[in-house]
């Protein structure tokens, strides 16, 4: 069964002028130190919608729609990593925010890496949250047929039924209401009813190239500040996978080099562990984030 989780308490929705960007961000408010949350590929600021309300009392969470995401800009360059991370930066400049923690999920894990290692006096705390330790030193020997491939655009064809039918079979042990309508803000309904990703194809393959050329685990001895790896320990029928062998190999690797890091595995879950175990996600950020 599905975590229960209170009803989120609903953020601010605001925009700031990035460079050539309009970025749309969320702001959960509060008075606490502030936490910039990035969410992965094709995905939006809304993946953090079941975790934030329950970090709300602590800290201020500020979630954008990155480049090319949700609604901000679909800027039709920029998605490397250098741009990317100062897309971060200059959010947090605008909100005037000097330092901050950084959680990243997924791609946004790499995203959130390259913030540490390229502005560390404007990073307390890192959280990966499945991300930020493909490639580089982790490195399995796939090539480019398998990387691109695996992370390849996902299927979304068919209409809004469909659409969702798919995404309730997926994630039936966790799925929700509120989860149907954060993975509908990933989306649009194009002008035959059908079904497409917000981020554009010829995006996402600049995302993977850059992935692919610019591995991005490649810059975590680079990372100074503490640093959280939270991995998704798969549901037993998918353990025993080459892909989950691989992950524990990647993830093994990302934590012998990072300074001052650790690792914690949450089992029996899936790579969107902010969908399908919120309240102990936000646990293990909270805890992280408060030590000394």
């Amino acid at each position: 069964m599905p975590t229960q989780v209170s009803p989120p308490t609903s953020p601010a929705e605001l925009w700031a002028d990035i460079g050539g960007l309009q970025m749309r961000y969320l702001d959960w408010g509060g008075d606490g130190p502030p936490v910039m949350a990035l969410h992965g590929l094709a995905s939006s600021a809304h993946w953090y919608d079941l975790v934030a309300p329950l970090l709300q009392g602590q800290y201020r969470v500020i979630s954008p729609d990155q480049r090319g995401h949700g609604q901000t800009t679909q800027a039709t360059s920029g998605y490397d990593w250098k741009t990317l991370s100062a897309d971060v930066v200059a959010l947090m400049d605008h909100l005037g925010v000097q330092q901050a923690a950084v959680l990243g999920h997924s791609w946004g894990g790499n995203v959130a890496i390259s913030v540490a290692a390229r502005y560390p006096d404007r990073v307390s705390r890192l959280v990966m949250i499945e991300g930020g330790f493909l490639g580089g030193p982790s490195q399995t020997n796939a090539t480019w047929e398998e990387f691109s491939n695996r992370v390849r655009p996902r299927n979304i064809s068919g209409n809004r039924e469909e659409f969702l039918d798919r995404l309730r079979t997926q994630l039936a042990d966790c799925w929700s209401d509120e989860l149907e309508r954060i993975v509908q803000t990933m989306v649009y309904e194009d002008g035959e009813g059908q079904i497409q990703d917000i981020l554009h194809p010829d995006n996402h393959a600049q995302v993977i190239r850059q992935m692919w050329d610019e591995p991005p685990s490649t810059i975590l001895p680079d990372i100074t500040c503490p640093t959280l790896l939270v991995a998704a320990e798969p549901r037993p029928e998918r353990a025993n996978s080459e892909f989950a062998q691989r992950r524990i190999v990647m993830v093994a690797a990302a934590a012998e080099v990072l300074k001052n890091g650790r690792v914690h595995w949450i089992p029996n879950t899936i790579h969107d562990i902010g969908y399908d175990k919120p309240v102990e996600l936000a646990g293990l950020i909270k805890e992280f984030l408060a030590e000394e």
